[in-house]
């Protein structure tokens, strides 16, 4: 049997099942949606925000891109599919918290830390991960002993940073940051433990949920 019909039976398996037993909150949903919380999340098909959070339709507007990255404020139109979703969720649904949701052994920060033989095989994900670059060179004056894998993995926190700095480069982030009607949250998720960590941001650290 073939992947796409696997998610056809799945679909049919949903329609039947989940779909029939939380029907009327579905046909609400259809009518608008109003999530407290937008996403930003990596399109790794092993980190689904909702399945990670245990959330519902409806709860969660979610924004995935390679290594979930937030650009700059920018003008020129160049990465404008991941600002035009963070202007829809902030402006339009007025969500009160933007999660940046990273997570270990990311093949686009791997990218990034492997930059020369990227560029030989990709056509795209390198200009779009020098949005991080700033992140690779922290996570390489902080690992310099260490192996290619631990250096990644301070790449993946640091780039959380950067993309929390970058949205408040936004300046309707910042209106409502400064409103006090948003909050901006960096989390980063282990595939193998399932350890979920958060950044503090008094002591600008990851602690465990």
């Amino acid at each position: 049997m073939s992947a796409i019909e696997e998610l056809i039976r799945g679909y049919h398996r949903f329609r039947q099942g989940y779909y029939q037993e939380n029907r009327d909150r579905l046909v609400s949903l259809a009518q608008g949606q109003s999530p407290a919380v937008a996403v930003v999340g990596c399109c790794d098909s092993r980190v689904d925000p909702a399945v990670i959070t245990d959330s519902a339709p409806g709860d969660l507007f979610v924004i995935r891109n390679v290594a979930n990255l937030v650009p700059p404020c920018e003008g020129q139109g160049i990465w404008h599919g991941t600002s035009a979703a963070l202007e829809f969720a902030v402006r339009g649904l007025q969500v009160s918290h933007i999660v940046i949701l990273g997570h270990a052994r990311c093949g686009g920060i791997r990218a990034l830390m492997e930059a020369e033989t990227t560029a030989d095989n990709y056509q795209y994900i390198g200009d779009w991960m020098r949005i991080a670059a700033p992140a690779r060179e922290r996570a390489l004056e902080l690992g310099a002993d260490r192996s290619l894998d631990e250096q990644a993995r301070l790449c993946e926190l640091e780039a959380i940073r950067v993309s929390l700095a970058n949205l408040e480069t936004f300046p309707w982030v910042r209106e409502r940051l400064a409103a006090g009607t948003l909050s901006l949250h960096g989390w980063y998720y282990d595939l193998a433990s399932g350890t979920l960590l958060a950044l503090d941001r008094p002591s600008d650290r990851f602690e465990p949920v």
